[in-house]
């Protein structure tokens, strides 16, 4: 067994930080898909982020404390043009009385480079910061 607790798949879903209590949970979605973490030397991170029709190759590194740590970027093409993203998150730790739970990350997102949107004429532009959580799928 892995000495890494991020080794391993897990379910990611990011969202825009809107404030607007009123907003549709649906309308606040930034991104979701799979992150899947390889073994790496001792405080390095690799792996890949993504889902349909996407898919980012990530490096960054690991800390322990309380909570661990990890800053990693994602980089790729996605339908011939650059993709990046950065992400920092914390490992939540275990609730002494906690049922059944599932081992998260809790952290930030960052759109590093602009990219086109889905539709037609649109940008995603770079600086936009959401939330996001990964749970332990695998």
């Amino acid at each position: 067994m892995s000495d890494n607790p991020f080794v391993g798949s897990w379910t990611y879903r990011s969202f825009l930080n809107d404030p607007d209590v009123n907003k549709a949970f649906n309308d606040l979605e930034f991104g979701r898909g799979t992150i899947l973490i390889e073994e790496a030397p001792m405080q390095a991170l690799k792996g890949t982020i993504g889902g349909p029709g996407w898919s980012l190759a990530l490096k960054g590194a690991r800390a322990y404390g309380n909570p661990m740590h990890v800053r990693f970027q994602g980089v790729g093409i996605v339908n011939g043009e650059k993709w990046m993203y950065d992400y920092e998150g914390y490992l939540v730790p275990d609730w002494p009385n906690g049922v059944d739970q599932v081992p998260a990350i809790v952290g930030s997102v960052i759109r590093t480079i602009s990219h086109s949107g889905s539709q037609p004429n649109t940008v995603h532009p770079a600086g936009v910061v959401g939330s996001f959580y990964a749970v332990r799928a695998g």
